[in-house]
This record gives C-alpha cells, sequence and structure tokens, in this order.
C-alpha cells in the first residue's frame, strides 16, 4: 500500500519534482497550497510523509519551513534530505514578445533567483507573488493576455503552456534542497554512510557579547563541525533571535549526544529537528 506524502502542490512544482525523483517506496501524492500546510499534514497525521523546501544556494534558508519546524510542528522530524537542480523557465499561455509583458508571476524564491534576468529583459513588469510556481503557470493559462509565469518546463507541459525562455535563474548551478518529514519515532534508528543532525536553539542571554560563540563552544570543543548555521527572529521583540545549525554526524553518536546534552543547559528551549543521510550532491 502506498504511503500518503504531502508536498507544496500543485502539480509541475519543484517540490513536487523533489519528491518523485527521491522516493524510495510506492507514493500516494497529496498536494497542499502553502510549505504550512505541508508540514502540518505530518504535524496532524493527515498524511504519513511530507516534503517540503528547507534551503536554496541563492537564496537561502526558506522560512515558511524553518519557522514550521521551530514552533507548531514539535511531533514532526527530518527524516532525508534530496539535493534538487532548479532551472527556471519563462512560461506563457502563448507565444508572447517579450515586449508586451506586464505582469511575471511566481513564488517569491523563484522571483529572487531570477532578478538579474528580470531587471535585464522585463525591468518594467510587475511581480506578482503566488503560492507556488506551478499555480502561476496554472493562473497565466486561465488568464492568457500579458502575464507569464516563471516555472519549471514540466509545469510548463502540464498545463499546456509555452516557454519563452529557459534557464533564467541567474545561476546556471541554482539547486534546492528538499526534505522529507515524518512523523517523530517512525524514522529509522540506523543511518548508513555520513549523517547530518540539525538543530534548532534559543533563549540565553544573546544581548551579552559573545554569547552566541559561547554556547557553540559546546560543539567546538568536541570537534564537532558546523555545516550551517542562520537565525530567524523569534517574533517577541528586536535583537532575539532562534538559531537553526546543521552538524556533521548522527544525533546518537557519543560526541553528538554529549554536546546536544550541554547545549541543552544553556539554553531555552533546544529542539533536534531530525538526524539523516547526507544528501548526494
Amino acid at each position: 500500500m502506498p504511503i500518503t506524502v504531502a508536498y507544496l502542490g500543485p502539480a509541475g512544482t519543484y517540490t513536487h519534482e523533489a519528491m518523485c525523483a527521491s522516493a524510495v517506496e510506492e507514493i500516494s501524492p497529496q498536494p497542499r497550497s502553502t510549505v504550512y500546510e505541508t508540514v502540518m499534514a505530518v504535524q496532524e497525521g493527515a498524511t504519513d510523509r511530507a516534503v517540503v523546501p528547507i534551503e536554496n544556494s541563492l537564496e537561502g534558508g526558506v522560512a515558511a519551513t524553518l519557522d514550521a519546524l521551530a514552533g507548531e510542528a514539535d511531533r514532526v522530524r527530518i527524516a532525508a534530505e534530496v539535493v534538487h537542480p532548479i532551472h527556471h523557465c519563462l512560461v506563457a499561455a502563448e507565444d508572447l514578445p517579450l515586449g508586451r509583458i506586464t505582469r511575471v508571476l511566481s513564488h517569491p524564491q523563484a522571483v529572487a533567483q531570477c532578478a538579474r534576468y528580470l531587471r535585464a529583459r522585463l525591468p518594467d513588469a510587475e511581480r506578482v507573488a503566488t503560492t507556488s510556481t506551478a499555480e502561476a503557470v496554472r493562473t497565466v493559462r486561465a488568464h492568457g493576455g500579458s502575464c507569464a509565469a516563471l516555472a519549471s518546463r514540466l509545469s510548463a507541459e502540464l498545463y499546456g503552456c509555452r516557454v519563452l525562455a529557459e534557464g533564467v535563474e541567474d545561476k546556471p548551478d541554482n539547486v534546492t534542497r528538499f526534505v522529507w518529514l515524518a512523523p517523530e519515532g517512525v524514522q529509522a534508528a540506523g543511518v548508513k554512510g555520513p549523517a547530518k543532525t540539525s538543530i534548532v536553539f534559543w533563549g540565553f542571554n544573546d544581548a551579552s557579547p559573545g554569547a552566541l560563540v559561547s554556547v557553540l563552544g559546546e560543539l567546538s570543543d568536541r570537534s564537532i563541525n558546523l555545516t550551517k548555521i542562520e537565525s530567524r527572529p523569534r517574533r517577541g521583540g528586536l535583537g532575539h533571535y532562534m538559531f537553526f545549525a546543521d552538524l556533521e554526524g548522527h544525533e546518537h553518536e557519543h560526541n553528538i549526544t554529549a554536546a546536544l546534552t550541554a547545549l541543552a543547559e544553556r539554553v531555552e528551549t533546544l529542539r533536534v529537528l531530525g538526524s539523516y543521510p547526507v544528501a548526494d550532491g
């Protein structure tokens, strides 16, 4: 019996592509309209798994995913990751000269990843945010006229639209890291090969000089390498943040376990978001 998997839909999004490319068992895709709804589908038990974007090589962390994992989705864990290439196309309902395009629709991440192209080729076109790249194509198909979308070739083919230009992303090596989410306790206990552990923590004397360095010393003192760290506002006033970090190693390794125990004693909240195999690429 296939497992149900929520993803940022509709069909034809990059999340849909990444999900299909990385599935290791039979799946029943369940599209959702937002990243938040996708994450919460696992939290609420509506689906067995979910796939969401978490980081882009051009634009950094995906705020909606990070905020959901640190906030309400406290029964959700990262079980796997996949790095997927992102190549944007300029898509319209029919052949359309660039000079006639007055509106460009897409997800804000896609618009940001194509900023240089838009400035050079469509400087006067209005940028319109949509919930996903595929939704942008569906909207362009429905309304036509002088609208265009930034999306994948797959979505253009699925919804019967024309590709006006390919490879319009600012960098040809543009990639996004997606994560598979599972209910807490469901993921396999063992991880073969190199592993990564993702954490989020907050609530220490972050107004004090060197406070963050001191807290992170619990990792460096145990020779644990950080592959990523970034901050997000705690939404409780300026100057207070939560910190997301990726560590080399599995949470069950002795030095990782010891470091996380020590780190938890220094902060108000520490959550392990998941330990999982490092993706190829």
